[in-house]
């Protein structure tokens, strides 16, 4: 995320000069913050709005999640701004001391590899609905499954995926391919969400309403007239949706998915040190920008999705409509050549820190490093990478599980950092008001404390989950 910021800042400034330095604008701030937030995680959010009872309940949740989230871009780039480094691992390591800084380069690293495999599983899924769509364009028969062979198989096109494509693009040590592709998620992104509203007014019915039978013992809300949403005649009497009196540990199961598909905040310090205004009220409005853009798009797929599907919603949205949708397969072209060229992408970055630690171990040992000797560790470390990230892709095909984890991974990024460092700064830095300090103490305390509650929430549900299957 921070080396598509950095390739975005330097593409911005390049087109407006070509002398100044890379300095962002407001406009160009809030443009790449969006950018590095949408993504992938947008598929994800109908299943989290069902998980977690409702439309209501989910909203909730991501309302107050969205004070944390600008609360940890406020505090990111303030410590930046205090401790002049550019970099997320550098603004941690200066601010927090060296041991916080080494976790924090090893969450960050653990985070990529598992943002690579929940990378592998969406492109698995859309290589079954697109192998579906062409055998029913080949054979002339309707949808159904396809006879099963094993070069029919999603995950041997994922492996051919993987050998033909990823890893040519991976194995170079500086990869240029994201100046023309990394825009994709974004325009993804939009699209899915544009295309999820659009098909929920062109179907007759929709899973979420419930017949009689299925009403006994539920709280049943008219979910649709609270949302100002104008519906079609004949259906508008009978939409009701149930909404079940769901335990706390199921209203937050939708705090991971928030996690992931909010999470910029590892590229929000490049951005931040890129900006011409840098006053932290400056910083307040394009971060509150930046969320609400955000909000707005993964609400209203989340709402829409869940309302046409109700409680069938797959935990890929795309997984729940037809393969034959011609809609639906123009987003899943998007999103899978969007993740086929930023997986690389995510790949060199999280390589980059195990590289560097190999680099200065031999160092160390034997007093110089030949670049022979980094070029067979930069193949090497890429193929066990891709190795291991496609054998968890391929049998742990269910995205809601990967998206568990990252969820609970990115709390570190998004709560237990920043918090740490307000700590640490407050403790450190001269404020002329001690009741400010105090304050400011508190809620670097609170936000630490809620990071390790979602972290261990999250990891608990998903062992959990992982264990009921064995």
């Amino acid at each position: 995320m921070e080396e598509l910021a950095r390739e975005s800042i330097s593409l911005l400034a390049r087109s407006a000069s070509h002398s100044d330095p890379p300095r962002l604008g407001s406009f160009g701030a809030v443009f790449i913050m969006l950018k590095s937030a949408l993504g992938a995680g947008l598929l994800n959010f109908p299943w989290a709005f069902q998980k977690a009872g409702g439309v209501h309940t989910a909203i909730s949740v991501e309302l107050v999640s969205l004070v944390f989230l600008v609360s940890g871009l406020v505090i990111l780039g303030y410590a930046s701004s205090v401790s002049r480094q550019k970099t997320y691992q550098d603004v941690v390591r200066e601010v927090c001391g060296p041991a916080i800084g080494q976790l924090c380069e090893v969450c960050f690293c653990f985070n990529l590899f598992m943002i690579c495999v929940a990378f592998l599983v969406v492109v698995q899924d859309q290589l079954e609905k697109l192998c579906i769509s062409m055998y029913e364009a080949v054979t002339g028969s309707g949808e159904g499954e396809i006879p099963y062979h094993w070069y029919t198989d999603q995950r041997f096109a994922l492996f051919i995926m993987c050998l033909v494509i990823i890893l040519p693009l991976s194995i170079p040590k500086e990869i240029g391919i994201q100046k023309y592709t990394s825009v994709l998620g974004t325009l993804a992104a939009t699209y899915l969400c544009v295309a999820v509203i659009v098909k929920y007014y062109m179907m007759e019915t929709h899973s979420a309403i419930l017949t009689p039978e299925h009403t006994q013992g539920s709280v049943l809300v008219k979910v649709w007239p609270s949302l100002n949403i104008k519906l079609h005649k004949n259906i508008q009497p009978a939409i009701k949706c149930r909404y079940s009196v769901g335990s706390w540990a199921s209203m937050f199961s939708v705090v991971p998915t928030i996690c992931f598909g909010f999470q910029c905040h590892e590229a929000c310090i490049a951005i931040y040190s890129s900006m011409e205004n840098q006053k932290i009220t400056h910083w307040i409005v394009i971060s509150v920008i930046s969320m609400l853009f955000c909000l707005l798009i993964y609400t209203l797929t989340g709402v829409y999705g869940f309302m046409t599907f109700g409680r069938e919603v797959a935990s890929d949205i795309l997984m729940s409509y037809p393969g034959k949708d011609v809609v639906m397969i123009i987003s899943r072209l998007l999103f899978g050549i969007s993740i086929i060229t930023i997986y690389p992408i995510i790949l060199l970055l999280g390589r980059s820190v195990i590289l560097n630690l190999v680099v200065r171990i031999q160092r160390r040992r034997w007093g110089i490093v030949t670049s022979a000797f980094e070029s067979r560790c930069r193949a090497l470390l890429t193929f066990i990478w891709i190795t291991i990230t496609l054998l968890i892709a391929m049998f742990v095909p269910d995205m809601g599980e990967v998206i568990s984890v990252i969820g609970g991974i990115s709390a570190f990024f998004i709560f237990i950092f920043p918090g740490l460092c307000l700590i640490f700064i407050m403790q450190n830095e001269p404020v002329s008001n001690p009741r400010i300090r105090v304050v400011l103490t508190i809620w670097g305390i609170i936000t630490v404390v809620v990071g390790a509650f979602i972290f261990g929430q999250s990891t608990t549900i998903a062992i959990m989950e992982l264990l009921d299957k064995f």
